[in-house]
This record gives C-alpha cells, structure tokens and sequence, in this order.
C-alpha cells in the first residue's frame, strides 16, 4: 500500500487494517518457519505496511490533539 492510501483511510479502518496486517505477518511467519513461504520478500512489505499503518494512526492522533 502507499502512504497517500493510507492516510485517506479513518481511524477505525486504520485499526481494521492493522490487525489485518498483523495476522497476516504471523501467517507468513509460521509458513516460513515450516519452509512453506512462497515469497520471502512479502515479509519485508507487510513489515513496512504495518509500520505505515501505526505512523498514520500516531498522525491523527497528534491532529486530533491540536
């Protein structure tokens, strides 16, 4: 996903996402781990999009302060 996709999203789809990302992260883990990952690399980008993810929330956090 990109940053600007992201960022349209509302909070509670950001939360939705998130947990989504997160499932998804321990899926891929556990494949990898019984040496069933297809794509090594969709680690990295569920990494960085769970990562995205928490630095949109933590922004309209911050907006909502102001």
């Amino acid at each position: 996903m990109k940053a600007t996709e992201i960022r349209s999203l509302s909070v509670e789809e950001l939360n939705t996402k998130l947990a989504d990302l997160k499932t998804e992260l321990f899926n891929l883990r556990f494949q990898h781990a019984v040496n069933q990952l297809d794509n090594p690399l969709r680690l990295n980008e569920v990494k960085k999009d769970i990562a995205r993810v928490k630095t949109a929330l933590r922004e309209k956090e911050l907006a909502a302060k102001k």
